[in-house]
């Protein structure tokens, strides 16, 4: 049976009680499907239009390219009422949490952020669900440029272009950041496909022809820990892998150059999120120019964080 989809419709009224909570009428709100749809008509108290000027400039269109929801005009939304499980009512949830308790109380940061942005670090991370470097680090909005790959994987830069190498360029030479850090972290599903793949295999697929960059920390984890349960070993190369890509960095000429000048640092990073440690070290550039190539990095300022 057909249903006739119809739209809530938000305006402002100045006679609504103060008290009515914002997060309460907010809540009633879940998005879905646009299948069984009805209409309510929800008005925003006027306690909340005078939360701040902030919201004022915002609505007056003055800060170009952030939000105007907070204007007189009345905006329409599309919700199904319906779908009690919907996975975006945590997220709206969370993103109206967000925007009430940092953005709107650190506007003027995120005004300036709006206009450019001059983080410190490029972070190459894995793309794990289970490692988010903000998360885990703390990072907030314009501190780290964040990458992040299957593996936490570095290209090497004779190869063909990539998300990862367009990172760098951007963020090297634009932004000029001045960290580098690669994170790797355990039980990386990357690394045991690495592992697991025979050295003759001829695949089509688009994880194994990624993770194959890895390639140099496999089989100096083979040469050293063959004798290891396979577990070991992916920890051995997760390791591994981390002074490789760290070492492929250097072969980045105007990488190299920075490093060389000392703009630019190099860090590697080890998050164990089953003892939710996190090891941290740093390229030693003078102790790693004298290494033949492929010989692996001299590394300093060594600590683990418990």
């Amino acid at each position: 049976m057909a249903v006739t989809p119809t739209r809530f419709s938000i305006s402002h009224d100045p006679s609504s009680s103060s008290s009515t909570s914002l997060t309460n009428l907010q809540s009633q709100l879940i998005f879905g499907s646009k299948d069984n749809l009805k209409k309510t008509q929800l008005k925003i108290p006027a306690s909340f239009r005078g939360k701040s000027a902030n919201l004022r400039m915002m609505a007056t269109g003055k800060t170009s390219g952030l939000t105007q929801e907070a204007n007189d005009r009345t905006c329409d939304v599309t919700v199904d009422r319906d779908n009690k499980t919907d996975v975006f009512d945590d997220m709206k949830q969370r993103f109206l949490a967000f925007k009430k308790l940092k953005y709107m109380d650190n506007f003027e940061h995120y005004k300036n952020l709006a206009d450019a942005q001059a983080p410190k670090f490029l972070v190459i991370a894995c793309a794990d669900s289970r490692v988010c470097p903000s998360a885990v680090l703390g990072f907030q909005p314009g501190e780290a440029f964040t990458v992040r790959n299957i593996a936490n994987l570095v290209p090497p830069y004779e190869s063909g272009p990539t998300e990862t190498k367009a990172a760098l360029e951007f963020t090297v030479n634009v932004l000029n950041v001045e960290n580098i850090l690669v994170i790797g972290h355990s039980r990386c599903g990357g690394i045991q496909a690495l592992m697991s793949m025979e050295d003759e295999e001829d695949s089509s697929s688009f994880i194994k022809n990624w993770v194959i960059v890895g390639k140099k920390a496999k089989e100096s984890t083979k040469a050293v820990a063959s004798n290891l349960h396979f577990d070991h070993q992916c920890q051995h190369c997760e390791k591994a892998s981390l002074n490789h890509s760290l070492e492929r960095l250097l072969g980045y000429p105007w990488i190299e150059e920075k490093v060389r000048k000392g703009s630019l640092s190099l860090h590697g990073g080890y998050y164990d999120f089953v003892n939710c440690t996190f090891e941290k070290w740093t390229v030693d550039y003078e102790g790693s120019r004298g290494k033949k190539e492929g010989s692996g990095i001299a590394v300093k300022d060594k600590s683990v964080w418990r």
